[in-house]
């Protein structure tokens, strides 16, 4: 049987509609069980949206089966990812994870079936990851980064299980390890910077805490040189707004052929990774990061 799908879904139904579309484009897709979490409108400005989301997914076709999951209030996206997550690996002991925003190419779910095949009984594989950064070299077909991500991505429930949802926890064992700078991928990325966010309250950010849980533990996430996911958050239309066009692909999605390679962080794709967020343009980055640190930390649609 194949991984169920966590679609996690808030107020914007076009791109919503995209998402499925980009799923249904996927062959396994009719073989899938697809679990839609709706989240609650944090105001009355957000009904309209939430409505008319909800009105799409009922009744979806084109999965094995679809399972719809309201929320009467607001849960934000932090409580919405880890209830939901945690619920179906429970259930299911894998998951693979997408929010509204995250648009599957069409081998998506082939890649990310096979490779939770592949390394489900490798421990040092905590999850598989959809998205690639668009750098300016090649890649590896398939490499392994230390820590964990959070664009289109799969689990099983022994690696779930390493998540920390107390942040002061992981900042504290990060401040001891001295490994600040390596888990900022060298100044390249400040989730040092995220994850004090987090503890202080001024984000509620799960994909911190899933990064820094993995990292922590020295646990690896296989990532496609060719990215299966692309990003449509970053066009400027949620509620805090800004692009992060620095992160688009203008090609994406070819097939990945998953071959054996070593289990360890590919130095070479790391570099890369670095040294493209570096390029950056400063005030680029800053509305990169300003972006993302919302992105994570918010509600799906960006509430």
């Amino acid at each position: 049987m194949l991984a169920p799908i966590g679609l996690f879904v808030y107020k914007r139904p076009e791109h919503t509609v995209r998402v499925l579309e980009g799923l249904r484009n996927n062959r396994e897709s009719r073989e899938s069980d697809l679990f839609v979490f709706s989240d609650g409108a944090k105001n009355s400005l957000a009904n309209e949206g939430v409505s008319a989301v909800r009105v799409l997914v009922r009744g979806l076709a084109g999965f094995r089966s679809v399972t719809v999951v309201e929320q009467s209030v607001n849960l934000g996206l932090a409580r919405s990812i880890v209830t939901g997550v945690t619920d179906l690996t429970g259930r299911y002991g894998r998951v693979i994870v997408l929010e509204d925003d995250v648009v599957p190419a069409p081998h998506f779910l082939q890649y990310m079936n096979a490779a939770l095949e592949k390394y489900e009984h490798v421990r040092e594989v905590i999850s598989i990851h959809g998205y690639s950064y668009p750098v300016h070299c090649s890649l590896p077909e398939t490499f392994f980064l230390r820590g964990a991500d959070c664009w289109g991505w799969a689990t099983w429930a022994r690696g779930w299980r390493v998540f920390e949802p107390d942040g002061a926890k992981l900042l504290t064992r990060l401040s001891a390890s001295g490994l600040a700078s390596v888990f900022d991928l060298d100044g390249g990325y400040p989730y040092t910077k995220m994850l004090e966010d987090q503890v202080a309250g001024r984000n509620d950010s799960w994909a911190i805490r899933w990064h820094a849980a993995a990292f922590l533990e020295g646990l690896l996430t296989l990532y496609p040189g060719s990215s299966q996911v692309q990003n449509i958050g970053t066009d400027g239309s949620g509620t805090h707004g800004g692009r992060a066009d620095g992160f688009w692909h203008a090609s994406w999605g070819r097939p990945v052929l998953l071959e054996d390679i070593p289990i360890q962080e590919n130095q070479q794709a790391r570099e890369a990774f670095v040294q493209m967020l570096k390029s950056l343009r400063p005030s680029l980055a800053r509305r990169i990061w300003a972006r993302l640190r919302r992105m994570t930390g918010e509600n799906a649609g960006g509430s």
